[in-house]
């Protein structure tokens, strides 16, 4: 399932991050990928410092407080956010992301079920850099508007197109989920949407609170602890 969230960071926590990242010493995006995605990936990525851990933190917790992320992610763990920075023709071939990740901001070593990425730069200020996403229904390209989200199954393969004008800049991360299989995050997500639209529209009825209760009873049901 890949899912749009608009307005995860708002625009004065956008600017905040933009001014950091541009005073930013940056590092070769290829020394944090593994030898097959290295020979891939071309750009610059923030390393870990207590000024990058600062920035994640918000971006942490401003996903936290989106119910779509929520929903969608439902996260046991949310690995620390990271900061890329793609010009002058930068790019990440086609690539799926590798399936345990050690995080050096919490010590925590997690599966990454659900790859997250807030865009940092608006689409009007650079050329290429479009995230593709590739599934059974064919390639989606994703270049939303600054402080955006969008969320999509680690297991894809994906990459980033060169970016020929400007510079394009995002946070990424990743989530182990509780629910491990993408399929049944999706229906629990649908079911979460349903009942909350339900709710609005006609209260806590019975008929509600039974559907609550098999929402729950899935997520127990089929949760990875």
């Amino acid at each position: 399932m890949m899912l749009h969230i608009p307005g995860v960071l708002s625009p004065s926590q956008v600017a905040e991050a933009r001014a950091a990242l541009e005073a930013a010493r940056w590092d070769d995006g290829s020394a944090t990928a593994g030898p097959q995605a290295a020979q891939r990936k071309q750009n610059r990525q923030l390393p870990h410092s207590p000024q990058a851990q600062a920035l994640a933190d918000m971006v942490s917790a401003a996903l936290r407080q989106q119910p779509l992320f929520m929903s969608a992610a439902l996260p046991h763990i949310i690995l620390t956010p990271r900061f890329n920075r793609y010009e002058d023709s930068g790019h990440y071939g086609n690539h799926i992301d590798g399936a345990i990740h050690f995080d050096p901001g919490s010590g925590k070593t997690a599966r990454t079920d659900v790859s997250t990425t807030v865009f940092l730069s608006d689409p009007d200020e650079y050329e290429g850099g479009e995230l593709i996403v590739e599934d059974t229904y064919g390639a989606h390209e994703v270049k939303l508007p600054a402080g955006d989200a969008i969320v999509y199954p680690s297991t894809s393969l994906h990459r980033v197109e060169p970016v020929t004008r400007g510079v394009r800049m995002a946070s990424f991360l990743w989530t182990q989920s509780l629910v491990r299989d993408d399929a049944r995050r999706h229906m629990l997500h649908e079911l979460d949407m349903t009942i909350m639209a339900l709710r609005q529209r006609i209260g806590d009825s019975d008929e509600v609170v039974t559907l609550t209760g098999h929402y729950h009873n899935l997520i127990r049901q089929w949760a990875n602890l």
